[in-house]
């Protein structure tokens, strides 16, 4: 089938290339795409086995649905299995998404997915290859395919993997680029794990429930954890208590993710009223230390969408910074 949409010849040095994909090893000399070149930004790929279990494919769904509602740009390959699933959860989230092809746009593999990369496109999307337009796919193909995957992300998420696979050559690629690898642990007497499961061993940053995910997105994209405050159930007892209020002396007008300051029209906290940058100035401390100093501040504010606005504010001021290690700390 032929893909119906805007279609665009890039090289590096045009305007609309990726920049990310001119730091991979062996650059594309081209970019065939059919969609919006907007789209290939740097983003999440969230990619996995062909051949998935149920477990698989959910935590596809899972994690890529919730980086599309962050505005992340979801990346993947557009196989059966967990690629397709991932690139579902963000069209349902009503985001783009990126798939990258093994051969050329005009010959789409698997051409059961036709219809899938058609809604891509139609969603703002863009499906992308290296190969021209009408090359047929080859195996060798589709491991050159990953690098690009893996090029255009900021970090790549491993849903499952068996030993070998492409989806741990995706992980190869990505340490290739200098790009980090999340991954979902699964059991230890899953062939389809196998591979997942060896990452972790070997240093991946494991994806252990939806926080540390939320956790990455923050450190990644600087996304803000999205939930309820007060958790269900309390808001009433909240309103009789006049907790949150406009007179609430514990500061709850700073609550939700973007703060009711922020929702009134005021400016964030001035500097000097930040605990978080004054407890990091002091020495560096990691996220639970962190969590603690916000669950003592942030009167009833939710603690987490608090301590991320002050971590945010105080790193794009330039006084705090993420260190390897994991902890934050002063900046320089």
């Amino acid at each position: 089938m032929r893909l119906r949409g805007p279609r665009f010849e890039l090289a590096p040095g045009d305007g609309a290339f990726p920049a990310a994909l001119a730091c991979v090893p062996d650059p594309p000399r081209h970019l065939y795409v059919v969609g919006d070149p907007a789209a290939l930004q740097e983003g999440l790929a969230v990619v996995g086995a062909r051949k998935a279990t149920p477990y698989g494919t959910g935590c596809a769904r899972r994690f890529a649905g919730a980086a599309a509602r962050r505005g992340v740009v979801v990346i993947s390959g557009g196989a059966r299995g967990c690629d397709a699933a991932a690139h579902e959860a963000a069209l349902a989230e009503g985001s783009p998404t990126v798939a990258f092809l093994g051969g050329g746009c005009d010959e789409p593999y698997p051409a059961a997915h036709g219809g899938l990369f058609q809604r891509i496109v139609d969603g703002g999307g863009a499906v992308a290859s290296e190969q021209p337009w009408d090359r047929k796919p080859r195996p060798y193909m589709f491991r050159q395919r990953n690098r690009l995957i893996a090029g255009l992300a900021r970090a790549v998420l491993i849903v499952e993997a068996g030993l070998p696979s492409g989806t741990f050559s995706t992980a190869d690629e990505a340490l290739a680029a200098n790009r980090d690898v999340l991954v979902v642990p699964g059991a230890i007497t899953a062939a389809s794990s196998r591979g997942a499961n060896r990452l972790l061993y070997q240093g991946a940053l494991p994806v252990v429930d939806d926080e540390t995910f939320e956790d990455a997105l923050f450190s990644l994209f600087g996304c803000l954890r999205q939930e309820q405050w007060p958790p269900a159930g309390e808001h009433a007892a909240a309103a009789g208590a006049g907790v949150g209020g406009p007179g609430d002396a514990g500061g709850g007008a700073a609550a939700s993710a973007g703060g009711a300051a922020g929702r009134a029209g005021m400016r964030p906290p001035a500097l000097a009223a930040n605990p978080v940058a004054a407890a990091l100035a002091a020495q560096p401390l990691g996220m639970e230390d962190l969590y603690a100093v916000a669950r003592a501040s942030c009167g009833s504010a939710e603690p987490r969408a608090w301590l991320m606005e002050r971590l945010v504010e105080a790193e794009r001021m330039g006084l705090v910074a993420r260190y390897p290690d994991g902890r934050w700390g002063p900046a320089g």
